[in-house]
């Protein structure tokens, strides 16, 4: 009456999807782990160590894309996760060490991941900021302003009706204005 192979099979192929799927989060783990160490390496002036950071974490987004690749379930969860935090930290590199925002295409990720960890990038920005107002590094608070507010008019094409990317766009805006106020601080102590 019941088919035991059916269900040995079955049985078979959940546990090789658990195991997937755990690699998975451990790799994700990584990723995030990694994506923080560039931020803070970032944030004490350490661009150096940042770049060997960077270049980790692309072999782990790279492993983890293959295990996405051959199994398209496990895209979701710990893989979007890290996926974000990685391009937050890469892109926080590059605005701040080359002036330059790289593309999705660069960074080979998915449009909607690639916009939830921009969005994400803006915090990160406001924290430099305000780093560098302690320094009295007011014209680089001031490159900063500019950027987030050129990022924020993008974005502002977009119809983000709901959900997680209207909630981080909307944290654009509060950012933008955290360092709107500081630049005013600043030229008013001048």
């Amino acid at each position: 009456m019941i088919n035991r192979e059916n269900f040995k099979k079955l049985n078979k192929e959940i546990e090789k999807y658990a195991e997937k799927r755990d690699e998975l989060i451990k790799q994700g783990r990584d990723v995030v782990g990694l994506s923080k160490k560039i931020i803070y390496s970032i944030h004490r002036d350490d661009f150096k160590q940042a770049e060997r950071y960077i270049k980790d974490i692309k072999k782990q987004i790279n492993q983890l894309k293959a295990i996405v690749k051959k199994d398209p379930k496990l895209g979701i969860g710990s893989y979007r996760v890290a996926i974000q935090e990685y391009v937050e930290a890469v892109c926080y590199y590059s605005v701040l060490k080359n002036k330059k925002l790289p593309t999705n295409e660069e960074l080979e990720v998915d449009g909607e991941l690639y916009l939830l960890g921009v969005c994400d990038l803006t915090g990160e920005l406001a924290r430099n900021a305000y780093n560098k107002a302690i320094k009295g590094e007011s014209e680089k608070v001031e490159e900063i302003k500019d950027f987030v507010e050129d990022l924020y008019n993008e974005l502002m094409q977009f119809a983000f009706r709901s959900g997680e990317l209207r909630k981080k766009f909307d944290q654009i805006k509060y950012d933008l204005k955290r360092i709107e106020q500081l630049v005013f601080d600043l030229k008013i102590k001048k």
